[in-house]
């Protein structure tokens, strides 16, 4: 059993209102948390105004967002933004970049057929414009020419860009390039897949790295009562379920047809039904349960492999009660190890 893995907590809009998102952020910090991440996701609350907020109310957390893709969102901007975000918290910016899903930027037709090509020249174009070079460059994606350069000079020219991906190729790509990786773990039971797929990148690296960081991004719900946590954690099954990848749903014997009629549900706006719709074995996508059984679960995906795991969905029934109760049971088991 590994115990030395780094905590980190992930807050989607869905939690409640701007204000509150910053107080829970301010709360994780106070348990003892280390990252806080905030997934960027399109026609949903900018995460750049939510972490330029959350960079001024805390001072020691990591903040990042995650799924800043390179489509909706351009290199340029980006690396503007990345810099001025460590600027305001004092060094302690970083970035997912990419996508765990093509479904939601397709609403807005963008084509992802060179995900792979477009992540690896966005993450060298971002890390160059940090270093304060000109970025002059023609190829099928960006036509830049010698006015591309930052016109400040960012706080450190080396923030941590880690890479969203899924799929083989596209988590390979996360070993190969990013300074970490964040797979969806949904299910947990995936991670030894992710692992491998991203070690396979890992290997092709001009450099060896051993300070890779696989920040495993899983669902939870957490809370005394066992019973109420399971409740809580069907209507972030019900609404995400139906974008997961069906390799990762394998794991634990699903298919992404088995979400089809939660789907309509969904879209019929009959939510409660579709909570009801959750099976026992769709439960398996997250860590469920009381702080016991949720530090079990987190031992495992150390052991196989996860060097920080990034905790967000409902958190549990009572979000706040949830946040305390991760600091007084989990984090300091894990701190002591």
């Amino acid at each position: 059993m590994q115990n030395n893995i780094k905590l980190g907590i992930r807050f989607i809009e869905y939690l409640g209102g701007i204000h509150d998102i910053v107080d829970y952020s301010v709360m994780a910090e106070a348990a003892g948390f280390e990252y806080v991440w905030f997934p960027h996701d399109i026609f949903m609350k900018n995460t750049w105004v939510t972490t330029s907020a959350v960079a001024m109310a805390t001072s020691k957390i990591k903040i990042g967002s995650i799924g800043t893709n390179p489509y909706t969102t351009d290199p340029a901007e980006i690396a503007s933004y990345l810099a001025t975000l460590d600027e305001l918290s004092n060094g302690r910016a970083v970035i997912g970049i990419g996508l765990h899903t093509y479904d939601m930027v397709n609403w807005a037709g963008v084509d992802c057929k060179q995900v792979l090509r477009r992540t690896r020249q966005s993450v060298k174009m971002i890390r160059a414009l940090l270093k304060g070079e000109v970025v002059q460059c023609e190829t099928d994606d960006f036509h830049w020419n010698d006015q591309c350069y930052l016109r400040f000079s960012p706080v450190r020219n080396e923030v941590p860009v880690y890479v969203c991906a899924f799929g083989e190729d596209y988590l390979a790509l996360g070993g190969e390039i990013g300074d970490g990786s964040l797979p969806m773990l949904t299910p947990p039971a995936s991670a030894p897949r992710m692992v491998k797929c991203i070690e396979k990148g890992l290997a092709r690296r001009e450099e060896q790295s051993t300070a890779h960081d696989i920040a495993g991004c899983a669902w939870l719900s957490i809370a005394e009562d066992g019973a109420a946590a399971e409740h809580k954690m069907r209507s972030m099954i019900s609404y995400f379920g139906p974008y997961l990848e069906a390799e990762a749903l394998a794991t634990i014997g699903l298919h992404p047809s088995d979400f089809d009629e939660i789907a309509k549900l969904i879209k019929a706006g009959d939510y409660q039904a579709a909570h009801a719709a959750v099976t026992p074995q769709m439960l398996k996508l997250g860590l469920v349960g009381t702080p016991h059984q949720v530090i079990a679960q987190i031992e495992q995906l150390a052991d196989h492999g996860i060097t920080q795991i990034s905790l967000g969905g409902p958190i549990g029934p009572d979000v706040p009660a949830a946040i305390t109760l991760l600091g007084k049971t989990v984090i300091p088991h894990f701190k002591r190890a």
